[in-house]
């Protein structure tokens, strides 16, 4: 089967998180027998910073952000099986979910790939007349790469037909132990590029714990924090590419995530972060949010903080030999549980299942 699949960029990770979840959930589906062309649009100089060449598992259309590049890819739309407009392309966004689905062919499998749920579905709670509110009922599906019962029942109860999860995962020939690197040593480690709705919780989790401990060395990677007021202690890196990830992840003591603002509130939201710091046998603390023993068991596979007091103190109690100890049994559960592989295989049977059930309706 052919899938048209219109995101924000393959190619680059540069202000865009979610490219790797993209690569490994489309690598494994093409694996799956699936011919996969991405079409991404050239804005925010995100091709100015590729981290991957075009893969040998899909074919990239890279458009100007024009009104003339939107119509000649829209214009593809018909010649797939699959047709997947995902959120979060940052160019042409409306125009894009109602000009490829209008677009597809009728026994075209026609979804909306939400990968920021939480924040779209508060959009279309604001105004539901928006673009996406006016063909979701008309969709095929909506899948999410997170947000648990709490986002599926709230895109169901505004018109979807079928809204499932598909959780970010391990791709574990890109994410996985690597030796130390004397660039990102540190006793904590963050990455994440500087956003309004999750700034404040950086401070709670990251910036106080560090001022708390002045004799531990905090490490902050991601893009737009030149300009933001930090302890002394604070080593900024700024954009970390995804060939560095690994090297990131495995130079430090532990490794921090922290959620935005909305997927900490709905919960059921693992960043890719998650996973790829377990996947490099990291130990990972992370901010509290529910649903987290679904992929990690806290106290033994992670590490879990209600604010940055916690924070401070894991890192106190925290030696070397159990930070080891909790990396490894999470890169155990994340490698048996949660692969792309498995991911992929979930987001197979949901497509072939529309498939068979779209037939059947043209049938009868």
């Amino acid at each position: 089967m052919k899938i048209a699949f219109y995101g924000s960029s393959l190619l680059s990770a540069y202000w865009n998180g979610a490219a790797t979840y993209y690569r490994g959930m489309l690598c494994e589906l093409a694996r799956r027998g699936y011919d996969v062309t991405f079409y991404e649009p050239d804005a925010f100089d995100r091709q100015q910073h590729r981290d991957i060449d075009p893969p040998d598992w899909a074919k990239v259309v890279v458009y100007p952000a024009t009104e003339a590049g939107l119509r000649a890819v829209m214009a593809c739309a018909p010649d797939a099986d699959v047709v997947v407009k995902a959120s979060g392309v940052g160019v042409f966004d409306d125009e894009l979910i109602e000009g490829v689905m209008a677009r597809a062919r009728p026994d075209a499998v026609r979804i909306f790939w939400d990968v920021d749920a939480p924040a779209t579905l508060a959009g279309l709670r604001d105004d539901p007349r928006q673009p996406l509110g006016r063909v979701l009922p008309h969709l095929d599906m909506v899948l999410t790469y997170g947000g648990g019962p709490p986002v599926v029942s709230a895109y169901e109860s505004l018109g979807a037909r079928v809204c499932r999860p598909i959780y970010n995962a391990l791709d574990p020939s890109t994410h996985h132990p690597v030796a130390t690197d004397l660039r990102f040593a540190g006793d904590l480690n963050f990455l994440a590029n500087r956003l309004p709705d999750r700034e404040e919780r950086v401070e709670r989790f990251f910036l106080q714990p560090a001022a708390r401990s002045p004799q531990r060395r905090f490490l902050i990677g991601g893009s737009g924090w030149d300009d933001k007021p930090m302890p002394d202690n604070v080593r900024r890196v700024g954009h970390v590419g995804t060939g560095d990830h690994n090297a990131f992840n495995c130079s430090g003591l532990a490794v921090l995530n922290v959620a935005r603002d909305s997927m900490a509130d709905v919960g059921f939201s693992p960043a890719t972060r998650v996973f790829e710091a377990a996947g490099a046998g990291a130990c990972l603390i992370t901010d509290a949010w529910e649903g987290i023993e679904l992929f990690l068991n806290p106290g033994e596979e992670v590490l879990v903080a209600r604010d940055g007091r916690d924070v401070a103190e894991h890192l106190e109690t925290l030696s070397p030999e159990r930070a080891r100890a909790i990396g490894e049994a999470a890169r155990q559960r994340i490698l048996t549980e949660h692969t792309y592989a498995r991911r992929a295989a979930e987001a197979d049977t949901l497509i072939r299942e529309q498939v068979a059930a779209k037939r059947e309706r043209s049938v009868a």
